[in-house]
């Protein structure tokens, strides 16, 4: 047990020792260096955690959204889809059908490829499963727990591949600077000291 202790401090005690101990060839510059990547890391591991308390809304939003939805089944009343608005860019397949309500009522309207895929291909009186709101109108059917998982890990790692991209482009601006510093620095340290240097040979 204290061996992991001991190993557990270690990283730390060389952090602190890096930008905290004494040291004669450690610049200014090198300090803020390292401060600045320690700010980064917990900037990081901030995203991070606030990612994972996303991803845990996200997924219960999914959840929540679809459960308003309604299995139910719709009878194509033609063969279809159909092309409607050719001569539109936005056309798209439509089919009309009739759909029973929760009450028992039934509502006719039409039916797209994207709230009822089966619809392509149905034959008239057949069966299609369809999926509705609390106002009875079709919607598209709800993801599966593995599509719902995926989505909400593909809204997280797109979120912290966009930090860390943020935090590295920072850590490159501020490293950036800081050389153009210590260039600076060591034209001024080398204009007093070359000559003298160069004298001597």
């Amino acid at each position: 047990m204290s061996g992991e202790i001991r190993r557990t401090g270690r990283p730390l005690r060389r952090m602190a020792r890096l930008l905290l101990g004494k040291n004669e060839l450690r610049r200014l510059s090198d300090r803020i260096e390292g401060a600045i990547l320690v700010a980064l890391s917990v900037a990081f591991l901030t995203a991070a955690v606030v990612a994972a308390f996303l991803a845990g809304h996200i997924y219960q939003w999914q959840r929540a959204a679809d459960g308003g939805l309604r299995p139910t089944v719709a009878v194509p009343s033609k063969p279809g889809p159909v092309v409607v608005n050719a001569s539109e860019p936005t056309a798209y397949l439509q089919a009309q059908a009739t759909w029973r309500l929760a009450d028992g009522s039934e509502r006719s309207g039409l039916l797209a490829l994207w709230t009822a895929p089966a619809i392509y291909g149905a034959r008239t009186g057949s069966a299609v499963p369809i999926w509705l709101d609390q106002s009875g109108n079709p919607q598209s059917p709800p993801p599966g727990q593995d599509d719902r998982i995926l989505n909400t890990l593909t809204v997280v790692t797109v979120i912290l591949a966009v930090v860390a991209v943020l935090l590295l482009y920072c850590y490159r601006l501020c490293r950036l600077a800081l050389d153009r510093h210590r260039l600076a620095r060591w034209e001024l340290a080398w204009a007093a000291t070359g000559p003298r240097w160069t004298s001597r040979q």
